[in-house]
């Protein structure tokens, strides 16, 4: 990329950055100003002169992305987004965390233009950058796999913070990045040894730089100058190391000083969360050649200046459009296959790949999911993922998909553009890539782990459900079903923990053909879902008995029914319908008119109407039992005051799925009591 000569209106639109970033924290009174005041030079190098992007077209295909993983810094990013011409205006600035602004506290994904990326949780941004490279990377691979262009090469850039490095989650997603040889990801770390609690070094005195060369990354230090500030020509040089590094994935280590150059706040932790207060503000302005009195001010010139970076977007645009025109006409069904994936549409007939499962044969709902993948993958290239190393108990693998790894990699099924991902045992940085890989826009992703294991990567999760990204998470060993490994992996409260997270579905399919049927839903809803799966095998239900396994597209429906009005209403997800047949069995014997109903998806069900949901849980009868092999929280909504809870309220133990099932009273005889007992219930 040509660069123009540095200019003194360039070093007036950095000193403005800082201004602003003071400015905007203390008209609303709270907020992180000190970062943003030291990373101007830096952020505004980054957009000015080396990100490739189009403030005109926020979502070109060919542009790079940045990722601000220092969240809470949120205007180091939200001035850029000003001086660009993103549509951010000085009273978006002026509105700065106050509601309905396009500038709230955090950056939040689909809210502001130009934000990439919901960050804020630190580490997630890091990580979730890397699912950018290598989504990057797999997406060249349906494209360009020849690279006979470079229509589908850009780079991943990030500003991160000591606080990032820290936690365990960057780790994870940087050891795997440096696996994957990700040399189109670029990092720059604000090394600025504060924190809230203040000199990082009471916690975090590592060798970042040698851990990182220690990953496979390249790594560059840049001093600061002697008087704190950044020395950004040497920055610049840096960069433009880093831009041209293709075989690993670069850390710029840069040494900043946070509020530089506040007189007194400077490289102290008060100004890395709070107002700097009218005097210390007034005193920085003069230090940089401002009028004290003035706030959220620049000048015509120097904003004019700063959106020139809109002319040279549109020029990269311009020329990227032509060759991709050029590449349209001699890859037609390649260009075919990119409309698709940016228009968000399906193959007609794609659900003809999905298999299925013949009745009275058992399968466990994993091994089914298994085969659903595979189907799924004939018809979608799209379609990619793996697991946290547990693929053989996961049954993530796409067969033939190739692992995805560099061609340094030294396996013979390597393949810079395989299906397969090793994610290695790191849960929570899967789910951060999985966010990164479903950000960058085109393709759609899936990990597996076991349940309990979900734990390690809530964090993740939540934010592909605040985000609302359509990334799958497969969860396979889903109850004390598991069996002998015992209560360390036997989730006992994961399935209401995770019912509680807003817009994530959780789907529990309770045979081989409810899974194909809620795995058909995913794929067409496009929003995050998690699917529990068992180990053990289960009944494949005959559909000629039983009502057909379309139902679960509903998240709950009624499996069976008796002749006459039902007395009791038995509900349950998962392993535990099985449970809840042989108990209507039980109870028809005596005379008990029975409903059964499957609920594999609760927020699905909740997402129809009132007549669909009046005419599978009918509000007359108030006999109800649910049955879950998990805690009770969340099943009274269900049952009423009426009802009876089938539930597991301790750990378990280790000891074969049947022993524990009987055991802890998920057997059909308990059922069929519990239904007596809420019978009586309801008719006194």
């Amino acid at each position: 990329m040509n660069r123009d000569q540095w200019s003194a209106l360039d070093d007036q639109a950095v000193i403005v950055g800082r201004a602003l970033a003071m400015d905007s924290v203390q008209k609303v009174g709270n907020g992180h100003p000190g970062t943003a005041m030291s990373l101007s030079p830096v952020a505004y190098t980054l957009f000015q002169r080396f990100l490739r992007h189009d403030p005109q077209d926020p979502h070109w295909l060919g542009r790079d992305r940045f990722v601000l993983s220092c969240g809470h810094s949120s205007l180091t990013l939200y001035i850029q987004l000003f001086l660009s011409g993103y549509g951010l205006e000085m009273k978006d600035l002026e509105e700065f965390r106050t509601e309905g602004s396009l500038t709230p506290g955090h950056p939040e994904f689909g809210h502001t233009d130009g934000v990439e990326i919901t960050t804020g949780p630190l580490g997630s941004g890091i990580a979730s950058a890397v699912g950018m490279a290598m989504a990057s990377r797999y997406e060249k691979g349906l494209f360009d796999p020849e690279s006979a262009t470079q229509l589908f090469d850009h780079n991943i850039w990030v500003i991160c913070s000591d606080g990032d490095l820290q936690e365990g989650v960057s780790a994870e997603a940087s050891s795997l990045a440096g696996v994957q040889a990700l040399g189109n990801l670029k990092v720059i770390y604000d090394d600025n040894r504060i924190s809230i609690e203040g000199d990082t070094h009471r916690a975090f005195t590592e060798d970042v730089s040698a851990r990182y060369r220690a990953y496979g990354w390249h790594v560059i230090e840049v001093a600061a100058m002697a008087d704190g500030n950044v020395d950004r020509e040497l920055l610049e040089r840096a960069m433009v190391e880093a831009e041209t590094e293709s075989r690993m994935p670069t850390l710029i280590r840069l040494k900043t000083v946070i509020a530089w150059p506040a007189p007194h706040a400077q490289g102290t932790s008060k100004s890395h969360g709070s107002a700097l207060g009218a005097n210390e503000i007034a005193e920085t302005k003069v230090a940089l050649g401002l009028d004290p009195e003035k706030s959220f001010s620049i000048s015509d010139e120097v904003l004019a200046h700063a959106r020139a970076v809109q002319a040279r977007g549109a020029e990269l645009h311009s020329n990227w459009l032509k060759e991709f025109q050029v590449w349209q006409s001699v890859h037609p069904e390649r260009a075919q296959l990119l409309a698709r994936l940016q228009n968000q549409t399906l193959p007609e007939n794609w659900t003809d790949a999905i298999p299925t499962f013949e009745a009275g044969k058992d399968i466990a709902t994993r091994a089914a999911s298994g085969k659903v993948i595979n189907g799924i993958a004939t018809v979608l290239p799209e379609f990619w993922g793996g697991s946290a190393d547990l693929a053989d108990s996961n049954n993530t693998t796409i067969e033939g998909g190739r692992s995805f790894l560099p061609l340094t990699a030294p396996f013979e099924d390597a393949s810079p553009y395989g299906r397969i991902i090793h994610f290695g045992i790191r849960e929570h940085a899967m789910g951060a890539i999985l966010n990164g890989v479903a950000l960058h826009g085109l393709t759609k992703p899936f990990g597996g782990t076991f349940l309990v294991f979900s734990d390690y990567m809530r964090g993740s999760v939540r934010l592909a459900a605040l985000m609302n990204l359509p990334v799958t998470f497969v969860w396979s060993h889903d109850s004390i079903g598991l069996g002998e490994d015992g209560p360390t992996h036997q989730p006992i409260e994961h399935l209401a923990a995770l019912r509680a997270i807003p817009n994530l579905a959780v789907v529990r399919p309770a045979d081989a053909n409810e899974t194909a049927i809620v795995w058909r839903e995913i794929i067409t809803r496009r929003k995050p879902a998690g699917l529990a799966l068992s180990r053990q095998n289960l009944p494949t239900w005959d559909r000629t008995i039983y009502s057909p396994a379309q139902g679960a597209a509903h998240g709950a429906y009624v499996l069976h029914d008796s002749s006459a009005n039902p007395s009791v209403i038995l509900i349950a997800t998962g392993s535990e319908v099985a449970v809840a047949v042989a108990a209507s069995q039980l109870l028809q014997s005596q005379g008990i008119a029975v409903r059964v109903v499957s609920a594999p998806c609760l927020e699905w069900f909740a997402e129809t109407d009132a007549q669909y949901q009046e005419s599978v849980l009918p509000r007359l009868v108030t006999a109800r039992v649910s049955i879950e092999a998990g805690v009770a929280q969340g099943w009274r909504e269900y049952v009423g005051d009426a009802g009876e809870i089938v539930s597991l309220n301790h750990f378990g133990a280790s000891a074969s799925a049947n022993t524990l099932f009987a055991k802890y009273g998920f057997t059909a005889e308990n059922v069929a009591q519990a239904a007596i007992r809420s019978i009586n219930k309801s008719t006194n």
